[in-house]
């Protein structure tokens, strides 16, 4: 199986980017192909709604910028993975600009999703998931799961162990 990981920090080293890493190398373990597209650090702007990918120029985005790397990615998932800190009761701005840039498609081809966040609160993912949820419905995908890290020590041994294991488990 393809698994695309998008994560959405900025931070390389940051709590994010950890967990990613630990699900990766469950996922590795099952001899699963896994990317992990760092979001965070691409210049990828939102969609402009200019809708030159609905005309004549089918599922081509008149932008050329760092989303031009993750299409075919996207194209080739089986499952995609989306990562990301909760600053302020949303999806990192870097992610909710790729995200935006979906439009071209009329819905992803994978068929599992799954959802890792991280924040220093639990009071403020629910918007998160809900449009999370809404998209896999929309795409016509399973829900694999929503992992939800928050606090001080995000990077912990046991929360790594548990993203290994739900990497491991993904089939």
């Amino acid at each position: 199986m393809k698994i695309a990981i998008l994560n959405g920090s900025p931070r390389e080293n940051g709590n994010t980017s950890a967990l990613c890493k630990a699900f990766a190398d469950g996922v590795k373990e099952n001899g699963h192909f896994v990317q992990i597209l760092n979001i965070g650090k691409m210049n990828i702007a939102g969609c402009k709604d200019c809708k030159y990918c609905k005309g004549e120029n089918k599922g081509v985005c008149v932008q050329n910028d760092d989303m031009q790397k993750v299409y075919p990615l996207l194209a080739e998932a089986d499952m995609v993975v989306f990562a990301s800190p909760v600053y302020y009761w949303g999806f990192t701005g870097q992610m909710q600009s790729a995200i935006t840039r979906f439009y071209p498609f009329p819905k992803l081809s994978a068929k599992k999703y799954a959802l890792i966040l991280s924040s220093g609160s639990e009071n403020v993912v629910n918007g998160i998931i809900y449009q999370y949820t809404s998209m896999v419905n929309y795409f016509g995908g399973e829900n694999l799961g929503v992992k939800k890290f928050f606090g001080g020590d995000q990077k912990s041994a046991k929360n790594l162990e548990e993203m290994k294991e739900f990497g491991k488990n993904i089939k």
